[in-house]
């Protein structure tokens, strides 16, 4: 399995870079304005790439040289450290402005491979400055215009060209387990206690682990790969800044995984970011183990709470196993790999598909199905195509829409019929 590339757009304040990156990813996503600093937090998404599958893109904050007073260059090259490759944006109606030079300066010394994008290509200053900015001593350069989709094509091609070779993963043999979480849960900790020596470094301060450790752990003579992700870092302190940099790391670390250990601060309650890390397990076909570290520093009252704030995270991963744990103690950390097991099991989940279409006829029956365009929506027959998540063909008169109640009821059905508690189910209904 390989890990997704990533790509992260860099520059000056108010060069394009948000209009580039949604004319990338064919939507509105991130904030288009002419006020520089406008994109203070990073902004992830997912670009499709001909023939060599998706790359995530990343759309930065501007690269302001001298004070930074926000921490937001910070957080750019934090961006800039996990990325495989750089998009520098420049104004080629301004022309080369020392603040390119400067912040270019400061992006050569991660040694990524880069392209120069010259934004604005509709204007006249731009086509005719095009070649000043070959002093910044780029081997690709291209002339674009973000805003009227100029060059975008020779974009796509230089960024398949140019983009490292996919990092695949050893072929192990065993399942890969993949702990994520935020910054600072006890991940570390958690596979240090799981492995019985200090495989990885552990320090309070947060962002201390910095490269993927894959390690290879045998328990009552099953083999597990676990994943650490430890690239996972927090940011800097911006107000309401959503944790998008660990989301982004866990996506990678997911693609490679069978069954994601999330590993949540228990005295810190459910988070936002721990809400985006499970919702991306959950978007990518991967079970989670709610893995709730330092339960013994809550005292009765605490638990209950926590308990009572648990409610979004049990819909989102449809009531997956808990294990509530302490990485620094050990307390329950024997229960994990167990939880695990039991996951990896059901998502190998095939019924019958006499027994498949059985279930499903009785949820329709219990359920009227809904009338689409004035006619009701009727159920033929099903199969079961593939397993881990189990993926069901559905065979109807017409199509359900993917957020349609419906849709939602059938999966659930099949999920308590069939006791796939916590398993992504994946219904793919097709016209006959």
């Amino acid at each position: 399995m390989g890990i997704t590339p990533s790509v992260a757009i860099v520059g000056r304040p108010n060069v394009g870079k948000s209009t580039l990156f949604n004319r990338l990813l064919r939507q509105r996503k991130a904030i288009v304005h002419d006020q520089p600093g406008v994109t203070r937090d990073r902004i992830i998404g997912q670009m499709e790439l001909d023939d060599q599958g998706s790359v995530v893109l990343v759309d930065t904050g501007g690269l302001v040289p001298g004070d930074d007073l926000l921490g937001l260059n910070q957080q750019v090259l934090l961006a800039v450290e996990e990325s495989d490759l750089l998009i520098f944006v420049v104004d080629g109606k301004e022309g080369l402005a020392p603040a390119d030079e400067t912040v270019w300066q400061a992006l050569r010394a991660y040694s990524k491979p880069s392209i120069l994008v010259v934004n604005k290509a509709d204007t006249r200053a731009a086509q005719e400055g095009y070649f000043e900015f070959y002093r910044l001593g780029f081997d690709k350069q291209i002339l674009v215009s973000a805003e009227h989709a100029l060059g975008i094509g020779d974009l796509h091609d230089a960024i398949a060209e140019m983009l490292p070779p996919a990092v695949e993963a050893e072929e192990i043999d065993a399942p890969h387990l993949a702990i994520v979480g935020r910054p600072n849960v006890g991940k570390s900790s958690l596979l240090n206690r799981m492995l019985g020596e200090n495989r990885a470094l552990v320090s309070p301060v947060p962002g201390t682990t910095r490269d993927p450790i894959d390690t290879l752990l045998t328990s009552d003579g099953e083999e597990y790969l676990l994943i650490d992700t430890a690239g996972i870092r927090r940011r800097s302190q911006v107000s309401g800044a959503p944790e998008e940099l660990a989301v982004m790391m866990a996506r990678r670390q997911l693609d490679r995984a069978d069954v994601a250990l999330l590993v949540i601060d228990a005295s810190q309650g459910i988070t936002s970011g721990d809400l985006a890390i499970a919702g991306t397990a959950w978007e990518l076909g991967r079970p989670s183990v709610v893995l709730v570290n330092k339960w013994d520093l809550l005292d009765e009252k605490s638990r209950e709470r926590l308990d009572e704030t648990s409610q979004r995270l049990e819909e989102l991963l449809a009531s997956p196993p808990r294990v509530n744990i302490s990485a620094l103690t050990g307390r329950g950390v024997e229960k994990v790999l167990p939880a695990a097991a039991a996951l990896l099991s059901l998502l190998e989940t095939r019924p019958g598909t006499s027994e498949l279409n059985r279930i499903l006829a009785a949820a329709v029956a219990r359920h009227r199905a809904p009338h689409l365009a004035g006619k009701p929506w009727k159920l033929k027959y099903a199969t079961q195509v593939s397993s881990a998540p189990p993926t069901f063909v559905v065979f109807a008169n017409r199509r359900l829409p993917r957020q349609a109640p419906y849709r939602r009821y059938l999966e659930n059905f099949l999920r308590r019929e069939l006791g796939l508690w916590g398993i992504p189910i994946r219904l793919v209904i097709r016209t006959q």
